[in-house]
């Protein structure tokens, strides 16, 4: 892929800002966030003084540690504005995830915050490669779920225009695609790959289409996945993090000309490593649980929020602030089965490696008496030329569970499908994981 390169004077100060600038500017503002919210959040203030630490022993940035987690159960148990720390009528925008369980997870923005927010994601689209003037077909979803407004207001702010589709109605995405000819998607990579699977059953090709730049966020994806996709469609591949507990999408993002792992926003959210088993703050370049302090939030400051993301902070490369690695799985949507921890991630990787197999897979988990079982249905890849003879399918289907058992170390029964058989999602995420093993 051609990447665009910044221009001079492109970038923002603090893109290039010396270490100590940029821990000076980090502590000075962490203190400040550490302050606001002991002051005017109660769950903090009695989180604090339960673990009898106070915002005045935040001396530098390593005291940090001595601070409590935030969990997304603590912003349950304060459903629903409970962690705002303004008034309710100071809070410009609402904005919930989707409950998987129990009650969604509500945060709150100030004007302030929306502005800030529309920096970052501004600041995450000119490093992945756009630029003022360029039209941006926004696919994620709008409404409550945070991916669409804040990539709305963030394209807006670098001076696109925005076509806020949100997601769903598959063949109307590609008609005002291949009408309005946007230069950028910002969609989830899942829905990416539908919008792909029905250019190509509709005999376009996608690499033909205007498109040049895909930003794609919201669920993890692999590097596998990213050279799928950019061969597919010829765009430029660039992932963007975010959570909405912390902000949504723009907490980080890949530099185009780099393409080496997010680039963590420094300025606005400090990032830690912990071990998620005991929560030791771990030295960078260790894999843990991503944690995750907001420092210029007004209305829902977050401190040490566990995201439950696997991954490892990376020295900086194209900008001053550090990256983070491709995410490898959650601490908490890890698969034990048999004794063996299974990311779906791990799968996807495998799959990709198969090009005549799609990237479309859905992991089922079920219990056979006192043993787990692990079946993954996979799917021919349209384009690959191979016979529809049940001899195929199962020649293909013990390739993978040879490279699954071998590399991951857990035996699985692999289904390979026909081109479509496993269900595509239009909206939102996709589902890759059913568990139907008992609770309790």
């Amino acid at each position: 892929m051609t990447a665009k390169k910044p221009l001079p004077g492109e970038l923002e100060p603090i893109e290039t800002a010396s270490q100590d600038e940029l821990r000076g500017l980090q502590l000075e503002r962490l203190k400040w966030s550490v302050r606001h919210a002991y002051d005017n959040v109660p769950h903090y203030r009695q989180a604090f003084d339960a673990k009898g630490v106070h915002p005045d022993d935040l001396k530098s940035l390593e005291d940090l540690a001595k601070f409590p987690f935030t969990s997304k159960h603590d912003l349950r148990d304060n459903y629903p504005f409970g962690l705002f720390a303004v008034p309710r009528e100071k809070v410009a925008r609402i904005h919930a995830s989707s409950g998987t369980t129990g009650k969604p997870t509500v945060v709150g923005y100030t004007l302030k915050d929306i502005d800030t927010w529309a920096t970052v994601v501004a600041r995450s689209i000119r490093a992945s490669g756009g630029r003022a003037g360029d039209m941006v077909h926004v696919a994620y979803g709008y409404g409550l779920f945070t991916g669409g407004l804040g990539a709305h207001y963030g394209a807006e702010k670098l001076g696109c225009t925005v076509v806020p589709m949100s997601g769903g109605q598959t063949e109307k995405q590609i008609q005002i695609i291949q009408d309005f000819r946007p230069d950028i998607i910002m969609v989830t990579p899942s829905y990416m790959l539908t919008i792909l699977d029905e250019m190509e059953r509709m005999g376009i090709d996608p690499r033909q289409t205007s498109l040049k730049i895909g930003i794609f966020g919201a669920e993890p994806w692999t590097p596998a996945m990213r050279d799928a996709m950019e061969a597919r469609s010829g765009m430029d591949a660039v992932d963007i993090y975010g959570l909405s507990e912390v902000m949504g999408p723009g907490v980080a993002n890949e530099c185009i000309e780099s393409k080496d792992g997010p680039t963590i926003w420094e300025d606005h959210f400090y990032p830690e490593i912990i071990d998620p088993n005991t929560g030791e703050v771990l030295p960078d370049g260790s894999e843990g649980e991503l944690v995750f302090t907001s420092l210029t939030k007004e209305a829902m400051p977050v401190i040490r929020y566990r995201t439950r993301d696997l991954t490892r902070l990376l020295p900086p490369t194209a900008r001053s602030m550090r990256r983070m690695a491709k995410i490898t799985g959650r601490s908490d949507d890890m698969l034990i089965i048999r004794g063996v921890n299974v990311f779906p991630t791990q799968i996807e990787e495998l799959i990709c490696k198969m090009p005549k197999l799609a990237p479309q897979y859905l992991l089922e988990v079920d219990k056979q008496g006192h043993m787990d079982t692990l079946t993954v249905k996979v799917e021919i890849n349209p384009e690959a030329n191979v016979g529809r003879h049940p001899e195929h399918k199962e020649a293909l289907a013990k390739e993978l569970t040879h490279h699954i058992k071998s590399l991951i170390g857990v035996s699985a029964k692999v289904v390979v499908g026909e081109p479509f058989s496993i269900e595509r999602v239009t909206i939102g995420k996709a589902k890759r994981v059913v568990d139907r093993r008992p609770r309790g």
